[in-house]
């Protein structure tokens, strides 16, 4: 929460979410999202909000020489601990990932890590996009496996492509619409099942949303779900159709229309059936967002690596 209470700081010096951004090298959504998980975990409200402007609460102004205590004195705590900087090598890397990425990419990329010998204990954190940007900006995590953010990628970190994973929509066997020789369509999926939606909260899930509006596709709303492999195995189960990105969790991408069934993938393809999406393609850009300050450290750069050539076996 340090890093919270920064932007706090900041934005009561400026009276302004956007300058205080500017000064911090964030956009003002991101500062107002810090400032509202600031206000949450405290449980009060530290700023009036009156369209664009901000002004300190009542709570805010109390709060606010308790908050530059705290960063005084967290600041304190890391020079002395600078002393110590010869077991930072040796210090726990904290890596947050998606659930696809822990499924797909990360088993291998963590093999190749520790084929190149003694290596720092991992902590794997799971979560959603949003919610792992977060503890990035927060200092909780070290680099993060996920998808690209919308906002941009802060000053103070670096952003690795891994790969772009192409969407496809799914349905259960037997569905209407499983090939063109049958004459169906997404559209037919839509109009006769229920659609099992891939978060709109989550940066995965925005995507599916803006293609649905592109398109003018309406769906019959079912259920909501975080993770493209549990929506999976929802469809596979029967519970209705979904658009998921393929790759990490086994669908096929190169489906074959003109044969009676699709090509499967190597497991996860089993129970569905695959069609790809019309009009431009839908992708999601996966990488490795990590702070400037974890890359100083080798075996950081080497798990990043390893991640990488993990991707790209993947084609």
């Amino acid at each position: 929460m340090i890093r919270y209470l920064k932007t706090f700081v900041t934005a009561a010096e400026t009276a302004s979410f956007s300058a205080a951004g500017a000064r911090l090298g964030l956009t003002q959504s991101a500062v107002s999202a810090q400032i509202q998980r600031l206000e949450d975990d405290l449980g009060v409200q530290l700023f009036e909000r009156t369209g664009r402007a901000v002004s300190l609460s009542d709570d805010g102004r109390r709060l606010l020489s308790q908050a530059q205590g705290v960063i005084a004195g967290y600041q304190s705590m890391r020079g002395e601990a600078g002393a110590f900087g010869g077991q930072a090598a040796l210090a726990p890397i904290n890596v947050g990932a998606i659930l696809t990425v822990q499924l797909g990419l990360l088993p291998g990329a963590v093999q190749r890590w520790t084929a190149l010998g003694a290596m720092p204990h991992l902590n794997i954190v799971p979560g959603m996009s949003v919610q792992l940007l977060a503890q990035l900006d927060a200092r909780e995590l070290d680099l993060a496996v996920m998808i690209r953010p919308r906002i941009g990628v802060p000053v103070d970190m670096k952003w690795l492509t891994l790969m772009h994973e192409p969407y496809v929509a799914i349905a259960p066997k037997g569905a209407k619409g499983g090939t063109k020789s049958t004459g169906g369509t997404v559209a037919d999926w839509s109009a006769t099942l229920p659609f099992v939606r891939y978060n709109r909260r989550s940066y995965g899930g925005d995507l599916v949303e803006r293609y649905l509006r592109r398109h003018r596709l309406w769906v019959r709303e079912g259920v909501e779900l975080d993770e493209p492999e549990v929506i999976l195995r929802m469809v596979r189960a029967g519970l209705g159709w979904s658009i998921v990105p393929a790759t990490l969790i086994g669908l096929p991408v190169d489906v074959d229309m003109t044969r009676t069934s699709p090509k499967q993938g190597k497991s996860g393809g089993a129970g569905v059936q695959v069609l790809p999406l019309s009009g431009a393609p839908l992708t999601r850009e996966l990488g490795v967002l990590a702070r400037q300050s974890a890359l100083k450290r080798a075996p950081v750069n080497a798990l990043m690596k390893c991640l990488s050539e993990e991707a790209a076996s993947r084609g």
